[in-house]
């Protein structure tokens, strides 16, 4: 497949009080169109500012974004709306991302209008995008506050759609709805990617949900790639300390399966002007002195399965 995005060194630093936070920090990844790469990690790794960035929500510190082998890291204004018409993101909060004000009909004309389309075609393009996303027409008059979550969410999707994008960074947008919803929204959209061959950023703290929906995973621990991987193979064969702790978390629905938890323990090391080495080093059971030393570079151990880690062999056995 055709290589859609491909994320050169990335980095995103903000300047604080205390000093620099490295949000995000040399990745590096690419993405196939059609395909779905979900990104995972927990609370504060910055898989919503690497999301942000790629959408020039975040401008970045540096490295590259290359959309169909054209750089766009740093485009302004006209081509910036050029690049927004393809490049879309759907919000985490349903409610928040929403205009109060604004009825169903008027987010959605919003949208399309920045999209250039006429006022006689309108209402037709509105219900064929309440249509898309399963909403029904009875509601084009309602107030987010009026809705659920899943029907307000079924609006932030058809919001992003409206432009016809290629690419779409999906920033957890399910982890605020009922489980049963959240299971009719990822439905939808894997729809909506055969049906229109979207590609998708998908950024979830959900290991479930993301091996649903992804080809391909990304791991993420404070603002570095620690693994990439096939979401089978990754399930399968997990290398790196901190994913091996991350998936021992996830619930088996077999009440006689054992499952043995990994705790992780230790100090969290601070993004803010981060010292030499591994940030998962004051917390992983495997760490050495070279751990502390140096930063781990990212290593392929497998075809197309890549670590970050100094001990990735001798802790797996593959020496």
């Amino acid at each position: 497949m055709a290589e859609l995005m491909e994320v050169q060194h990335l980095k995103k630093y903000f300047d604080t009080k205390h000093g620099t936070l490295h949000a995000v920090d040399d990745v590096s990844f690419t993405i196939s169109k059609g395909e779905t790469l979900g990104v995972v990690g927990e609370s504060g790794c910055g898989k919503s500012t690497l999301g942000r960035m790629l959408v020039h929500l975040h401008d970045s510190t540096s490295g590259k974004i290359l959309y169909n082998g054209e750089d766009i890291t740093h485009v302004k204004k006209q081509k910036l709306s050029e690049c927004r018409r393809k490049l879309q993101i759907i919000f985490q909060d349903p409610y928040s991302s929403l205009n109060p004000r604004m009825t169903v009909g008027q987010v959605l004309e919003e949208a399309l209008q920045n999209a250039g389309v006429s006022r006689t075609d309108m209402e037709k393009r509105v219900y064929e995008l309440m249509d898309t996303v399963g909403l029904a027409r009875r509601y084009l008059d309602t107030y987010p506050h009026e809705l659920d979550g899943g029907r307000r969410q079924r609006i932030g999707i058809g919001r992003a759609l409206a432009m016809n994008p290629e690419f779409v960074v999906c920033d957890e947008p399910v982890s605020a709805l009922d489980v049963s919803i959240q299971a009719q929204v990822l439905n939808l959209m894997l729809d909506l990617q055969e049906q229109r061959n979207l590609t998708y950023l998908f950024i979830t703290h959900d290991l479930s949900v993301v091996k649903y929906i992804s080809h391909n995973i990304l791991v993420m621990y404070l603002g570095q790639m620690v693994e990439k991987s096939n979401a089978k193979e990754l399930f399968q064969h997990h290398y790196h300390p901190y994913t091996k702790a991350l998936l021992s978390a996830v619930p088996v629905a077999d009440p006689h399966h054992e499952k043995k938890r990994i705790l992780l323990k230790g100090e969290l090391t601070s993004p803010i002007n981060p010292k030499p080495g591994c940030r998962f080093a004051s917390r992983c059971l495997y760490a050495t002195e070279e751990c502390f030393r140096t930063s781990p570079a990212v290593e392929e151990i497998t075809p197309n399965h890549f670590v970050a880690c100094h001990n990735v062999r001798s802790i797996n056995g593959m020496e």
